[in-house]
């Protein structure tokens, strides 16, 4: 397994060289196509008027976003500009989460920005989270302040569940140029002992397919979430990279994760790997 096509994922509002720089980082790695998507949606006036002037609004807002969309193509390529292989653009006015996902059947990995605000903008924004719980794709989550990816350590953070065994398989690729990875369990019920058990055949696994990992057990401590446990053992280990699977549900319109994944969508001190 590879990844043969790199899908970037740019934002209008936010900053995007971090995960401009990742993206074609990967396309050199694995020499693969790299995607450039972006889209946005003119958001109606929020204001009485007529037919005509909302019209008018309409027209500008539009034209507004088309400019924006192609400074952030030219843009794209130019950072893509021989790094990997084939490069493709593809941007279009609509919602973004909406056009990003229907774009990920084309990628094998998406990168996404970093820390979202807590109330993202869904005309200008496709938020990390909704891209996690609906590509069907693994999503490479970058901070801001990143410029490339640390695979020199990468930390999985095991829970014996489809969405780990998901996002485990989806990064072998990395894995296999990793220096160090190490699996970890924070137990939440069951004891120490059946936890060693799990993060072992986890090893195991991955020493068949020719990677070499340290199993790891951290309990969990007083006074300290799940969350917090696992942000210390990344800064333990000195990991540039977290793989995790990511575990939410939609309630009626709102998108709800799990504490872990909730945190490690919008920390900022690492890239994130994540699969639903």
């Amino acid at each position: 397994m590879t990844y043969a096509t790199v899908m970037v994922s740019l934002a209008l509002d936010q900053p995007n060289d971090a995960r401009l720089q990742v993206a074609g980082e990967l396309a050199e790695r694995f020499e693969a196509a790299v995607v450039g998507v972006a889209a946005a949606q003119f958001p109606p006036p929020l204001y009485f008027t007529d037919g005509a002037e909302a019209q008018r609004l309409i027209d500008q807002g539009g034209a507004s976003i088309k400019r924006r969309l192609a400074e952030l193509e030219a843009k794209f390529r130019t950072a893509t500009r021989n790094r990997g292989g084939h490069v493709e653009w593809r941007s279009t006015m609509d919602f973004p989460a909406r056009f990003v996902v229907a774009q990920a059947r084309c990628a094998d990995i998406i990168v996404s920005g970093g820390q979202s605000p807590a109330f993202s903008d869904a005309f200008a924004l496709a938020s990390p989270k909704d891209l996690v719980m609906q590509a069907g794709r693994p999503v490479l989550v970058v901070p801001d302040k990143d410029n490339w990816l640390d695979l020199r350590s990468v930390l999985v953070a095991w829970k014996d569940a489809p969405e780990a065994r998901r996002a485990l398989a989806d990064a072998l690729p990395m894995l296999r140029k990793a220096r160090d990875v190490v699996v970890v369990e924070i137990p939440e019920r069951d004891g120490r002992s059946a936890a060693m058990t799990r993060v072992t055949d986890v090893t195991a696994w991955l020493a068949r397919h020719g990677i070499t990992a340290t199993a790891r057990v951290s309990e969990l401590a007083r006074n300290q979430s799940a969350a917090e446990q696992l942000g210390n053992v990344a800064g333990d280990v000195g990991a540039g990279l977290i793989v995790a699977g990511a575990y939410g549900h939609s309630r009626f319109s709102e998108l709800v994760l799990g504490g872990v994944t909730e945190y490690l969508v919008t920390q900022s001190a690492r890239c994130v790997l994540l699969s639903h």
